[in-house]
């Protein structure tokens, strides 16, 4: 019988259960991020352009126009970077949930919560940033790329690492101090 599996269940805290919590952060926060993706592409537009694109219904009827599949550009960076941001926020805040709860047991379980979920936001944030930065240039440059795919080498080509991580200090100001249960 595997190590941390008893009678066909998953031990708590086995890497088995931070596994299990991983795939099921994966799985939900990259498929409810996909589900958005045509107004995740309005909002982006309407931040970069927003003369072209000065309200939500005028905007979607010029992403229309543009043809359907321009409501879903960036799929990928959604679907992919939101459900790698996901798997590590579920899977690493559970481990630093078990982690704080022996380090701090003098403290209030919220304080174990909050420095839990903003640990495992910090490495969340880290991980997604490649995958925002492409995909908002999918989405605001149309012929910038196609997806993950061509943008990652071309994001990479023109401006180096420091082209996937130049959101990183306002995504951490988004998520962070008001956002860390999210």
């Amino acid at each position: 019988m595997e190590k941390g599996v008893v009678e066909g269940r998953v031990e708590e805290f086995s890497m088995g259960y931070y596994g299990l919590c991983t795939v099921r952060g994966m799985l939900s926060a990259g498929t409810a991020h996909l589900a958005i993706t045509p107004f995740d592409v309005l909002k982006d537009n309407m931040q970069v352009n927003p003369i072209k694109y000065n309200g939500i219904s005028s905007g979607f009827n010029t992403l229309w126009k543009e043809g359907p599949a321009a409501l879903w550009r960036g799929w990928s960076g959604k679907l992919f970077g939101y459900g790698v941001q996901g798997g590590f926020k579920f899977g690493l805040y559970e481990y630093f949930e078990k982690l704080y709860s022996n380090v701090l047991v003098d403290h209030s379980r919220s304080a174990v919560f909050f420095v839990s979920i903003a640990s495992a936001q910090v490495f969340a944030d880290v991980a997604l940033c490649p995958f925002e930065a492409v995909k908002v240039r999918v989405q605001t440059q149309p012929n910038f790329a196609k997806g993950l795919a061509d943008g990652f080498p071309k994001l990479y080509a023109s401006e180096g690492l420091s082209g996937f991580y130049g959101g990183l200090f306002p995504l951490w100001g988004r998520n962070l101090p008001c956002n860390v249960s999210s």
